[in-house]
């Protein structure tokens, strides 16, 4: 099997042998892409048109909390019947929130099909992960991960761009609705791909079709090391728990909703998510205990640093500097191109850049970034010093994402590989829906305490910034130098 034979001579991730599992997956990869980059760059727009400013945030919040119960459910889905199916589901489950959200004529209706689209984005990031560590072998895990880092880059070319210039001659509608037709050729570039990845019992000796690919399940696994075991049961403790979770995120952000009672129902939530959280993460994650419990926390930190501020900063430029929506999406351009850049570069140099100095490196970078964008908003600095700083922040991620992804995958057995790929993405989903949480809470209360204004950015960009100083303070945590 790919994931045991010896590792090619040549090619690398796009070996023959690897070749239809590879463009399937960076495909998916690419569909995702491109929808988060869009909707980022048209959100302001679509606020504006639906009187939604108070749900700006519970808009990328919401679908992060959903993803939660689809990472939980892919992962245990994953160990019984192999990712064939989670990935199928994810994909159907993600275009119909975004039809959902593409004929939306309300708010309430916008923020119901975002959820059903996060519910099957996280799926599908669980899956791809199961994929990769069963038909790749350790080698080249470093490279799967940069070419997914990799596959932002076309769609950060052309995606804000081209979303901002739909919106304003079509409709921001079609931003949703356009992306629907990236579903079909994603398809067909995975099902030849996933042939052979059934998992089960009766897959452990497949071969994987046309790309050579092996089972994919940990059933399948476990059948062909034990013989004929039975699928492991469905967790339903963990779903429940992915359940709460999801739920206190979003009473979280439907706080700022309750003037009166709003900070209590806010401080509860933070409990319940924190309190659900645990059992869904390695033991010890949440008081960063050093190994892999750190790198599962990193990853949240980093998530909830980054996109707590990116979502705002074409915010900013809009309302602020003025901007097209079109021209401000061109931000999140640039730093999408340095995340790729730097995660190409970080797979090239291999273990000659330890993990650890990686992701201390990529904490800084992000902080750092985050910092001028606060100094832009207080000090009326040109808008190229934010723009230019989300350059830096790009390439942070890209150092740091690809060597957290490889170091949970290193620090897992063949029994546990699905529990920790759902946990690193727990993490980073809850992260980033608990930041994006707080922000729209924070950005509420400075718009109703000093109007419109850069209080309410510089409230945002403070509070993101203090979840990147503990980031960096995390990142010395994570385990060894080089692969585990």
């Amino acid at each position: 099997m790919p994931g045991t034979d010896p590792v090619p001579d040549s090619g690398g991730v796009f070996h023959r042998r690897y070749l239809l599992v590879t463009l399937g997956a960076l495909a998916l990869v690419f569909l995702a892409a491109f929808e988060s980059l869009a909707v980022t760059t048209i959100m302001p727009l679509v606020s504006r048109e639906l009187d939604g400013a108070s749900l700006y945030a519970l808009a990328f919040a919401g679908p992060l909390a959903t993803g939660v119960i689809g990472m939980v459910a892919a992962g245990n889905w994953s160990d019984r019947r192999g990712p064939s199916g989670p990935l199928y589901a994810s994909v159907a489950l993600f275009v119909l929130g975004l039809l959902i959200a593409g004929s939306a004529g309300t708010m309430a209706a916008l923020l119901a099909g975002r959820l059903v689209q996060g519910l099957g984005g996280g799926a599908v990031t669980v899956a791809l992960y199961v994929v990769v560590a069963r038909v790749y072998p350790p080698v080249l895990h470093p490279k799967i991960f940069a070419a997914f880092a990799a596959a932002w880059v076309i769609p950060s070319l052309v995606g804000p761009f081209a979303a901002g210039l739909v919106a304003q001659l079509l409709s921001w509608h079609w931003v949703f609705l356009g992306v629907v037709g990236l579903v079909v050729p994603a398809l067909l570039m995975i099902v030849p791909a996933l042939r052979g990845l059934s998992g089960g019992a009766d897959a452990a000796t497949a071969e994987g079709g046309a790309a050579g690919a092996p089972d994919a399940g940990r059933g399948a696994h476990a059948a062909a090391s034990e013989g004929a075991a039975s699928p492991k049961p469905w967790d339903y403790g963990r779903l429940a728990w992915a359940a709460l979770a999801a739920l206190a995120v979003l009473g979280l952000n439907l706080s700022v909703e309750l003037p009166a009672a709003g900070w209590v129902l806010a401080a509860a939530a933070v409990v319940v998510a924190l309190v659900a959280v645990r059992p869904l993460v390695p033991r010890g994650t949440l008081t960063a205990r050093r190994g892999l419990p750190a790198v599962i926390l990193a990853r949240g930190l980093a998530s909830a640093a980054f996109f707590g501020a990116e979502v705002y900063l074409p915010y900013l430029l809009v309302e602020r500097y003025v901007f097209s929506p079109t021209f401000a999406g061109l931000t999140l351009t640039g730093g999408a191109l340095a995340w790729a850049a730097a995660s190409a570069i970080q797979g090239r140099l291999g273990a000659r850049l330890d993990h650890r100095r990686a992701i201390r490196i990529g904490s800084a970078l992000v902080l750092g970034a985050v910092l001028l964008a606060l100094a832009t908003t207080l000090l009326a600095w040109p808008a190229a010093v934010a723009i230019t700083g989300w350059i830096f922040a790009g390439g942070g991620m890209g150092l740091m994402y690809p060597r957290l992804s490889v170091m949970t995958l290193a620090l897992s057995t063949k029994e546990t590989e699905g529990f920790n790929s759902s946990a690193m993405s727990i993490s980073d989903s809850l992260g980033g829906a608990l930041a994006l949480a707080a922000t729209g809470i924070v950005f509420a209360a400075f718009t109703t305490a000093a109007g419109t204004g850069v209080a309410p950015f510089a409230g945002v960009f403070a509070l993101t910034a203090a979840i990147g100083v503990v980031g960096v303070a995390v990142a010395p945590r994570v385990s060894g130098s080089g692969p585990a």
